[in-house]
């Protein structure tokens, strides 16, 4: 696919993904795009189909909220919602460049969906599962690979369950997977780079840091990050 070299975050539910893309997304305006994946799962309350993270700077911009607060309103995870037959036929006809199932529920990414943020010359940020980095790995996107993980097992349960979005079934359901993440990502040349979310601040920094240094788009990064000094906006230490 021909653009900048894309974005894989990977990692288990609760890990941190969504937070740490949103405020990248949010400093760094007009140079990422998030590649919104397809799901055959029903929408959870205040989803909407297709949202994705684009309206996240406007929200910033309107609004006189904390942006903490503006964070933890939008959705942790955006998706275009499809009915099963609808999305396996897509699968079946080859438009996903990976896709997988979960607790009954088929999720992908369309190869339509990362042509479409390529095509305005943005880096584009996928956020797929493990078995999604297999996937792709068996592609020619070349992406750059980036694994978030919980410190522990323990506090990505106690995070979930603070979500308050789950069933007591689904919650094991997505410890089971991460306990199968966490050792997955261990295995060497799966990911160029693994982040144990335990501080939110070095986390951040460190996803900023590998991105400066492997993205073409190096001199706009540097002129995003200066653009922040004039913005009403923290601006997070490198």
């Amino acid at each position: 696919m021909a653009g900048p070299r894309p974005v894989v975050l990977s990692g288990p539910s609760g890990a941190g993904k969504s937070t740490l893309l949103k405020r990248l997304m949010r400093d760094y305006e007009g140079v990422f795009g998030f590649s919104v994946s397809h799901t055959t799962r029903n929408p959870r309350p205040g989803e909407e189909d297709g949202k994705g993270l684009d309206s996240l700077p406007m929200l910033l911009g309107a609004t006189l909220l904390p942006v903490a607060d503006v964070l933890s309103s939008v959705s942790s995870e955006d998706y275009h919602f499809s009915t099963r037959d609808k999305m396996q036929e897509g699968i079946d006809k080859g438009d996903f460049i990976e896709n997988a199932e979960f607790s009954g529920n088929l999720y992908g990414t369309s190869k339509s969906a990362i042509e479409d943020v390529q095509a305005q010359n943005l880096i584009c940020i996928l956020d797929v599962d493990i078995q999604g980095v297999k996937n792709i790995k068996q592609t020619d996107l070349n992406p750059i690979y980036i694994s978030i993980q919980p410190p522990s097992i323990e506090i990505l349960e106690k995070r979930l369950r603070d979500r308050q979005t789950e069933t007591e079934e689904s919650l094991q359901n997505r410890l089971a997977a991460a306990r199968t993440d966490v050792e997955l990502s261990k295995e060497p040349g799966l990911f160029d780079l693994v982040i144990v979310n335990d501080d939110l601040e070095e986390a951040y920094s460190k996803l900023k840091s590998v991105l400066m240094e492997v993205c073409s788009h190096l001199d706009v990064l540097k002129l995003s990050e200066n653009a922040m000094l004039n913005r009403d906006l923290p601006k997070l230490t490198m």
